[in-house]
């Protein structure tokens, strides 16, 4: 018994530096391993276009080719519309930067306080600096795109075949696991990639709708930063609502009810599709705990970025399916879990439970019968 625990302790601990080497790894080797994630994503929204164009008789290159050509064209397009708006931004910052001083100043004075709240902190140049890193980085993505083009040409030509090598190379009962496998990564993940595409959207477009009413500058920039970072639960639709209620604050001071519309209007906008709407539409389609989610976007965020934490959502769920497949992984599974299903279980066996053993109670027949 001693043995045995001592084999499941040291499993514990390799799986844990496993995960640690793992990680270093991939935060390392980010440059070549984050282009083919960016890839393998994209081959689930765009594999169902190519596969209908070959079943009309258009060859599977030609296809690909064409789709590619398109995809770069919209990519393109959304990169230089984000830079050009950043790049807009940071060159009206130092007004704003000039007028949140003086709110401060004024307030401070209002309250009496008699020191800065704010001395010693140059939060005016971190963010300037920011925005110029963030307006850099979306440069640097875009140079790195070619990679992410030549990745996803190679998946998209070899998707067609794949099944056929995992029937070659393994057994049948292999086989069919594997197949299993990778046909539930590719419907969850495509399904909560297109869902979540069009959640997003309507979620840019209203708040970029709401702003514009209100008059608040660069709206359509807040809608364009509400579309992306939604992709990331809870943190990411805090972290898009908070740059315009500031903006709002300072561009209408010494007057707070613009950025309090600003407030009511973009709560009333995540807390709808956010808590309302996408809980409908997604349902548990990932099926992943919350505690899980946040930790993943830690990690992956960690590892590479914001772009780690836009992409961990779709990993960690490909992550479980793996995970739910294979024996000795099924507990992790079960732990990554929301746990609803289980619950529903439960219950349902807990309604049974009272039924099954009144059959051998004589009393309850007795009443039954009478």
């Amino acid at each position: 018994m001693v043995d045995f625990d001592r084999n499941k302790l040291t499993q514990v601990f390799l799986g844990i530096l496993v995960v640690v080497a793992v990680g270093v790894v991939l935060k390392y080797s980010a440059s070549v391993i984050l282009p083919l994630i960016i890839a393998w994503l994209f081959s689930y929204l765009i594999g169902p276009v190519v596969n209908y164009m070959t079943q009309r008789k258009v060859p599977t290159t030609l296809a690909v080719v064409i789709i590619l050509i398109l995809l770069l064209g919209i990519l393109y397009l959304s990169g230089t519309f984000l830079y050009a708006r950043i790049s807009a931004f940071a060159a009206a910052y130092p007004r704003y930067h000039a007028r949140m001083t003086e709110l401060i100043t004024t307030v401070t004075s209002q309250l009496n306080l008699g020191f800065d709240p704010l001395a010693g902190i140059n939060w005016g140049q971190g963010v300037g600096r920011f925005l110029m890193s963030l307006s850099g980085s979306v440069f640097a993505f875009a140079s790195k795109l070619v990679l992410v083009v030549v990745f996803l040409f190679f998946i998209l030509l070899g998707k067609p075949f794949f099944k056929y090598k995992i029937l070659k190379s393994f057994s049948q009962e292999k086989a069919n696991q594997l197949s299993e496998i990778t046909f539930s990564i590719t419907a969850q993940i495509r399904r909560y990639l297109s869902l979540q595409f069009l959640i997003s959207s309507v979620t840019g477009f209203l708040v970029w709708f709401a702003l514009e009413l209100i008059g608040v500058d660069f709206a359509i920039t807040w809608g364009a930063m509400a579309f992306f970072l939604n992709f990331i639960p809870t943190v990411g639709s805090i972290a898009a609502s908070i740059p315009p209620i500031l903006l709002a604050l300072v561009q209408f001071y010494p007057s707070i009810w613009p950025a309090v519309a600003t407030l009511v209007s973009l709560l009333t906008i995540q807390l709808s599709i956010g808590n309302g709407i996408a809980p409908k539409v997604l349902g548990d389609q990932l099926n992943l705990s919350p505690v899980v989610i946040l930790l993943s976007i830690l990690f992956w965020g960690w590892i590479w970025g914001i772009v780690g934490a836009l992409l961990s959502v779709p990993v960690t769920a490909a992550l479980k399916i793996v995970c739910e497949n294979i024996e000795s992984l099924h507990p992790i599974s079960v732990m990554m879990g929301s746990g609803k299903s289980y619950w529903r279980e439960f219950k349902k066996l807990e309604k049974r439970v009272p039924e099954v053993g009144d059959l051998g109670n004589p009393s309850s027949q007795k009443q039954k019968s009478e």
